[in-house]
């Protein structure tokens, strides 16, 4: 697999870690270096310097949000007696499993993460929070912890420092909301995943009430790399990420490219798309983010420029559809997605989702109305604009708004007709009547 793109240094930073056999073996991360990272971190350097390090690397959060990760390691009070680090490996979104690969592959990489982490905000134990349906991942981590804890890397005087860290692997409620980092809390303790009112932020009052950092997988596996490379050299190679690229490409999988590669090159990385077809759109940041068209395939894969061109990053995500996909199908199946992960919590999620459902129902089965396309759009905005409790209500809007926008004439063809002017136009090259 390629994992550099163009002209940039070919070194990879999370994907070496996953190729061959026996990657998720302890011996197998030390004869790569594991561990030399969280040796330096713990051994020479203070635990603010290590944050200052990690800001100035331009690490960013890898689960959606991008909120620089030194930051909000910086929130954490520093006179808090019982500090905590959770790790979100619910990794829910559809179409996005670069955590899920990181965790059966590699899951020493994120346990030598959470070290420097809770090394630099002071933390003693760490949560790490895997979905249900996880159960090659939780059972790779649960062994990684084991065998790092006989080895002396997780427990008390952890190489031979004061500092002392216990790490705990925790099974998810299988709940798309549990990705929410408020309503993972909730879960955390026992309770049903539901987001929390806010403030006040984890940072202050987390899990258990105590200061909390949460950060997702991909992320603390960036933190070794950092140390190892220094904020210059590891910002100057992109910075590295890994994107989760599916849909109607040949090489489906995850990647490992600098934020900034193109959408058309990142295609390309996948093996192009399937013999005799043509672009027609895509997700660039899993199914909560704003459907981009070919007049976007040269828009930088970044936060930024992504939010420019209307849409954003997200999960990193690169769901692609060529000429074939029918984009009124397609948003259907994530509003129902949406519908059906809505914890109830708030009615304009509850209620919205389902509404939209309805309507979405009636124009497949034929029986939809031009005024439809209005309501619509009336009740997408109704989800918009903070009028959720948090922000899974908010992720329907902006794929449907966009679809709205770019394939209208889909949604009237199927309005005139009853029929989907794509399986129409896919039939007859095939020769069907």
């Amino acid at each position: 697999m390629t994992f550099w793109s163009g002209t940039v240094a070919a070194e990879s930073i999370l994907l070496r870690f996953t190729e061959g056999e026996g990657t998720a073996d302890l011996d197998a991360y030390l004869r790569a270096g594991g561990y030399q990272a969280a040796r330096t971190a713990l051994t020479t350097l203070a635990p603010e310097s290590v944050i200052d390090i990690v800001e100035q690397s331009g690490l960013r959060g890898k689960g959606g949000a991008g909120f620089p990760t030194g930051r909000k390691w910086k929130f954490i009070p520093k006179g808090a007696p019982v500090k905590y680090v959770v790790v979100n490996g619910d990794e829910a979104e559809p179409c996005t499993f670069k955590d899920h690969l990181l965790l059966e592959r590699a899951p020493h990489l994120l346990l030598e993460g959470i070290i420097i982490t809770a090394y630099a905000v002071g933390a003693q134990r760490a949560y790490v929070y895997v979905r249900r349906e996880g159960y090659l991942a939780r059972e790779r981590l649960e062994q990684a912890v084991a065998a790092a804890e006989q080895r002396g890397f997780l427990g008390d005087k952890i190489f031979g420092t004061g500092f002392s860290l216990q790490v705990v692997v925790h099974t998810g409620a299988g709940a798309y909301i549990a990705g929410e980092e408020t309503a993972l809390l909730e879960s955390l303790e026992g309770r049903r995943a539901m987001p929390r009112a806010r403030p006040p932020f984890p940072a202050v009052a987390g899990l258990y009430g105590k200061p909390t950092v949460i950060n997702n997988v991909e992320t603390l596996c960036h933190v070794p790399a950092v140390i190892r490379l220094g904020p210059e050299a590891y910002s100057a190679l992109g910075p590295p990420a890994l994107f989760s690229v599916s849909g109607h490409v040949r090489r489906p999988g995850v990647y490992e490219l600098p934020l900034g590669t193109r959408m058309r090159e990142m295609i390309d990385q996948a093996g192009g798309l399937r013999p005799g077809r043509r672009f027609k759109a895509a997700f660039p940041g899993g199914s909560s983010s704003a459907i981009l068209t070919e007049a976007h395939l040269d828009v930088p894969m970044d936060y930024e420029p992504l939010q420019q061109a209307g849409s954003m990053l997200g999960s990193a995500s690169l769901i692609v559809m060529d000429d074939t996909a029918c984009i009124v199908r397609t948003v259907a199946r994530g509003v129902d997605f949406y519908k059906e992960e809505s914890c109830g919590k708030c009615t304009p999620c509850r209620e919205g989702t389902v509404w939209l459902s309805q309507i979405f129902e009636r124009i497949l089965g034929g029986r939809g109305r031009m005024e439809d396309l209005d309501l619509l759009a009336h009740i997408s905005g109704g989800l918009k604009g903070g009028t959720c409790f948090c922000l899974l209500g908010e992720s329907v809007p902006p794929s449907l708004e966009a679809s709205l926008r770019h394939f209208r004439h889909e949604y009237e063809h199927h309005i005139r007709t009853g029929r989907c002017d794509v399986d129409d136009a896919v039939g007859a090259a095939a020769g069907v009547a």
